[in-house]
Order: structure tokens, then sequence, then C-alpha cells
């Protein structure tokens, strides 16, 4: 018994009672940082586009590219003669009646008129052959 009273008696084990923290204060931390990176990809779509003033004297008489929703090209000659737009089927077909038009009239400035559900791509796109085919006034029409 003597045996039985030695372990009971002798050296005690004292819990501790105290909780490590360090663990949570890194989840925290990875936690602020997720909830501080996360509101700025929260809205991509919107997007804070410059101003600009209008002209002082807008074009008479224009070529205008339509850039219609799902994709659809229409183009006609806008102004004192007054020419309706007319529906191309592909971009290929809207480029050689773009460049067409502006071999028979080399001064008429093109206006690209981009609808507001069509691809931003598709209307740079129409900017950049306008522009190879040696267009230097080509613009964007706006409301």
């Amino acid at each position: 018994m003597a045996f039985s009273s030695s372990m009971r008696g002798g050296r005690r084990r004292k819990f501790k009672s105290e909780i490590n923290v360090v663990p949570y204060i890194d989840v925290m931390l990875v936690l602020l940082i997720i909830f501080m990176a996360v509101p700025a990809n929260e809205a991509p779509s919107v997007v804070n586009l410059p101003r600009a003033e209008k002209s002082a004297l807008p074009p008479s008489t224009y070529i205008q590219v339509e850039v219609k929703p799902e994709g659809r090209l229409a183009i006609g000659v806008r102004g004192e003669r007054k020419v309706a737009s007319e529906d191309v089927g592909d971009r290929a077909a809207l480029l050689q009646r773009l460049r067409a038009l502006h071999e028979e009239n080399p001064d008429y400035p093109v206006l690209i008129a981009g609808d507001r559900d069509s691809k931003y791509d598709d209307v740079i796109q129409l900017i950049s052959e306008a522009k190879k085919m040696g267009i230097n006034r080509v613009g964007l029409a706006t409301k």
C-alpha cells in the first residue's frame, strides 16, 4: 500500500488552463486580408470612363458604322444626302462596303455607333481596321 500512497501523494500533474491564441490570431489575419481584397474585385463591371466634351462643329455628312447587339453590323452615309443604313452579313462585307464608301467620299469622316449591349472589342477592331484603310478621321458616335 505504500506504493499506491506514494503515487497519490507524490508529484501531481498540473493542467494548463490557458488557451493558445496564436493559431486564432493567424486565422484572423488571413480572414482580414481576404475581406480586404475581395471588395476590390466585387464589381468589375463598373468602369469610370473619362468624359469627353462635345465637338464645336459636328460633321454635316459622315459614314456611320453601327455595331448592333449580337454582332450585327450596318453601314450607311448620314447627313446631307441621307442613305439608309444597310445591314451587312459579316465583318468582311462591312469592311468591303466601308472601303467602297471611303473611295467614293474620301473627305467624309467615319463615326462608329456601338450599342450598349455590343462588345467593346468589336468597336475597337472596327476603329483599327478603319485606320488601316487610311481613314484619318474616325470617331465614336455618342448621345
